[in-house]
């Protein structure tokens, strides 16, 4: 398995942004499709973004779409999560998470995903 460790969460205002990053260590990450996922205070967790082995293909949550933008640097080992006009319902604990799967649905699933990280807090106060 690949060992994550997300990092850049913290409070922001609503309308605010935020870029996480997600650096792993002990396999290279150009193996896995990698995601966010994200779990609000008494929520299931939830897809939020995920990109392909090769950066070429993204796929996004509806309630992300168009404010949210994944991306990765294989040669540095790190993905990214950009967000921007950020609401106070994108406050959550977001995990980054690696996935071996291809499929169109097999990749917006948590249970797809076979290393997490610990997450990283985001609040958005309005």
């Amino acid at each position: 398995q690949v060992q994550l460790v997300e990092s850049g969460g913290g409070l922001v205002q609503a309308g605010g942004s935020l870029r996480l990053s997600c650096a792993a260590s002990g396999r290279t990450i150009s193996n896995y499709a990698m995601g966010w996922f994200r779990q609000a205070p008494g929520k299931e967790r939830e897809f939020a973004a995920a990109i392909s082995r090769g950066g070429g293909i993204t796929y996004y949550a509806d309630s992300v779409q168009g404010r949210f933008t994944i991306s990765r640097d294989n040669a540095k080992n790190t993905v990214y999560l950009q967000m921007a006009s950020l609401k106070p319902e994108d406050t959550a604990v977001y995990y980054c998470a690696a996935t071996t799967s291809t499929s169109y649905s097999g990749i917006r699933r948590s249970p797809s995903y076979d290393s997490w990280g610990q997450g990283t807090q985001v609040t958005v106060s309005s």
